[in-house]
């Protein structure tokens, strides 16, 4: 019994394509339907074919590159979009250290805020995405006076309690994100942002 010969990889000969795919048929050209249409007479059909295949070589370099993330890129990114969550959360509230509003004089930074975290990354990371451990906190406080502490958890105390500030203050199981976790949390928040915003509307 003969064994057909496997057909080798073939670059697709479609007009601003140029991907290499693996054929089905010894015959076959082009690497996907869009490509097909794109070697198609028809002027409008090549126009469509054309946009498909340059949104389908976005997707296909997004994809690439986010596959390409590392752990370290996977977490700023999960934690952009906590930090963007907290901040929008807490729109209507001022600092959690000095009670400073954006049109405070003393705000040296104007209206930028940040999104402080009580008990630091560094001090316990296993609170890093606890909403109940970051508030937003005007820049003075957070970056010049290192958190301003004492300040802030005299007023955490107010906002969720002692048996919340007791929680958070108390010893954490540790905890290392993988990339799919650092993935859903950014999702997630993501998500919590456009909910709040959609509240808001």
């Amino acid at each position: 019994m003969t064994l057909s010969k496997e057909i080798k990889p073939k670059k697709c000969k479609a007009p601003g394509c140029g991907q290499r795919f693996k054929p089905s048929m010894i015959t076959q050209k082009v690497c996907s339907v869009a490509c097909a249409l794109a070697m198609s007479k028809d002027s409008k059909v090549q126009k469509v074919a054309a946009q498909a295949i340059t949104k389908q070589a976005r997707e296909d370099l997004k994809e690439r590159r986010e596959k390409l993330k590392t752990r370290r890129e996977h977490m700023a990114e999960a934690q952009a979009a906590f930090n963007a969550y907290i901040r929008e959360r807490d729109a209507g509230l001022p600092c959690i250290s000095c009670d400073s509003n954006p049109s405070d004089h003393d705000l040296i930074t104007g209206s930028r805020w940040d999104a402080g975290h009580y008990r630091s990354v560094g001090a316990c990371p296993e609170l890093r995405f606890e909403p109940l451990n970051v508030h937003r906190q005007c820049v003075k406080c957070n970056r010049n006076l290192s958190g301003n502490a004492v300040e802030y958890r005299i007023r955490l105390v107010e906002r969720i309690g002692t048996d919340n500030v007791d929680w958070l203050e108390g010893p954490h199981q540790a905890r290392k994100h993988t990339i799919d976790d650092l993935k859903a949390i950014k999702a997630e928040y993501r998500a919590k942002i456009k909910e709040l915003e959609g509240q808001a509307a």
